[in-house]
């Protein structure tokens, strides 16, 4: 395990601030291309964090299990801190791999925090805690992929008010010496805290920045001060940063607003053209696979009175990552980027099949490709198994039929699908039954040629039959009834029936 041992210099360094939903990934990376020189995650709860599964980049898996073996990698992947989920976090190593980052994850495979090397001695982590003991298990949980740790005592929001969290601390002195005491001693990164002047008056982003409050302040301490809040009245170009700071005499300037505007007010030179800005946003979010909903509104920020431009208007519009490119003249780029995501996976998938010793399956005749079912790709109510029970009937085929495996060593799944005496079958493994049966589907139908319900095709035969039978899941049981998941249930495999789940607990 590689150990940060470099501590964080805070004195004249421009700094993006920690903002909700705003200061994940691509975002952190883009002010650092633009001159930041520290840059704060998003605010995320202790609570939250605690539950979470440190996945490290999946070639230190792979690099385990070529040189020691399967039962040996099984007890790494428990050293990674997955000895309850080792489905998931197998699973989600090999994204890491894909994608070269280290991500915390949540219990239901969600990824709560995504780093990777290039911040790894610029990025301080920010955590929302009340207790003590809950802060220093998170600070020693990040504290090998961050270079500092703060803790957020300045939000005024309810949602992190009630829980005592916040600018709430402020009103009791002795918990907060106890959080910073126990995580100064506790941790070997360096501790921060956002705080705000105490209610003397109203405190909102639309007043104006107390500049004289902030620099009796760092008049009055030695440890470093960091001035943040000149976004509405002070920053509104690289030069002002520097004269923000000597008005408050604060070592250091952290930009929030300014720079969720537009990024580039780090760099020396001066502001990059909003479209270039977004555009290089879109391919770090792309590449880092950022979920589309995130990247959507971030770029609604920078937008702001654009919003209602023709692009703002496809933006406000776009439903997915690929929509988002398209409507920024980036489509090309997605569908290239998405696909060497998808064909690293399927030579990490494959390479790590060949290593467990698997036992290679009778699939002769069988379709492959290496796809995965990307629900945020498809509308609410289409999937690729809906389309392909459709066609069927249309074709007066027979329906379907999906059987799937599970894989002991890491609980993944893998689905095959007979259409017409065919079988098709994805080359990736998946963390779910129903995921598995959806990329089996999309092979058949991409393999045919035939529509897969995405977003932006048209398929109105299937939308007229979901209207007129509103009640009937092709993906249910129904669909499944004439599965036979037994007959393709050979050692190590487990096999799954319709509704039924094999935890495999003790392999």
């Amino acid at each position: 395990m590689i150990l940060n041992s470099l501590s964080l210099c805070y004195h004249n360094k421009l700094i993006l601030a920690p903002m909700v939903r705003v200061g994940t990934l691509p975002m952190r990376l883009l002010a650092l291309d633009y001159g930041a020189d520290i840059v704060y995650c998003e605010e995320l709860i202790d609570l939250k964090m605690i539950q979470c599964k440190r996945v490290v980049n999946g070639l230190t898996l792979l690099l385990r299990l070529e040189c020691t073996g399967v039962t040996i990698a099984r007890c790494s992947l428990k050293l990674l801190g997955s000895n309850d989920h080792p489905a998931s976090a197998f699973q989600v190593a090999g994204i890491s791999e894909v994608l070269s980052t280290v991500d915390f994850v949540a219990p239901d495979d969600r990824v709560v925090f995504r780093t990777c090397e290039r911040e790894q001695n610029r990025v301080v982590f920010q955590m929302g805690t009340s207790d003590a003991e809950r802060a220093l298990a998170v600070a020693r949980l990040v504290e090998n992929d961050v270079a500092g740790i703060d803790v957020n005592m300045g939000c005024p929001k309810q949602y992190s008010t009630k829980g005592g969290m916040g600018a709430a601390l402020l009103s009791d002195p002795d918990k907060i010496e106890k959080i910073l005491s126990t995580l100064v001693k506790g941790t070997r990164r360096p501790v921060t805290c956002k705080i705000r002047i105490l209610p003397s008056r109203e405190e909102r982003p639309q007043h104006p920045v107390s500049c004289e409050v902030i620099k009796a302040i760092a008049d009055t301490l030695s440890i470093p001060v960091i001035a943040n809040g000149g976004s509405h009245d002070h920053i509104q170009q690289y030069s002002d940063i520097e004269d923000f700071r000597q008005a408050t005499a604060a070592s250091s300037v952290m930009v929030a607003r300014a720079a969720m505007w537009n990024p580039s007010i780090f760099l020396k030179e001066g502001l990059r053209p909003l479209e270039e800005v977004m555009q290089k946003y879109i391919r770090y979010a792309v590449q880092y696979d950022n979920h589309y909903t995130n990247t959507k509104y971030c770029l609604c920020q920078m937008l702001r009175e654009q919003l209602e431009s023709p692009q703002g208007r496809l933006l406000h519009a776009a439903q997915s990552s690929r929509e988002i490119c398209e409507a920024f003249g980036l489509g090309a780029f997605y569908e290239e980027t998405t696909q060497e995501l998808d064909a690293q996976q399927a030579r990490l998938s494959a390479k790590t099949s060949e290593q467990t010793g698997e036992p290679a399956e009778d699939t002769s005749g069988v379709i492959k490709m290496a796809v995965k079912f990307d629900r945020r790709a498809y509308p609410a109510q289409i999937t690729p198994k809906m389309c392909l029970l459709e066609w069927c009937r249309r074709e007066k085929l027979a329906q379907p039929v999906y059987e799937t495996v599970q894989r002991p060593l890491d609980r993944l799944f893998s689905s095959i699908v007979t259409v017409a005496e065919q079988k098709y079958q994805s080359t990736l493994w998946d963390k779910s039954k129903k995921l598995a049966e959806q990329a089996a589907a999309i092979v058949c139908l991409r393999s045919q040629g035939l529509p897969e319900g995405r977003l932006g095709e048209e398929s109105p035969s299937l939308h007229k039959r979901k209207r007129e039978a509103p009640d009937q899941d092709p993906g249910g049981p129904r669909a499944q009834e004439l599965a036979q998941p037994g007959d393709l249930c050979k050692k190590p495999f487990v096999a799954l029936g319709s509704g039924e789940e094999s935890p495999l607990e003790g392999w």
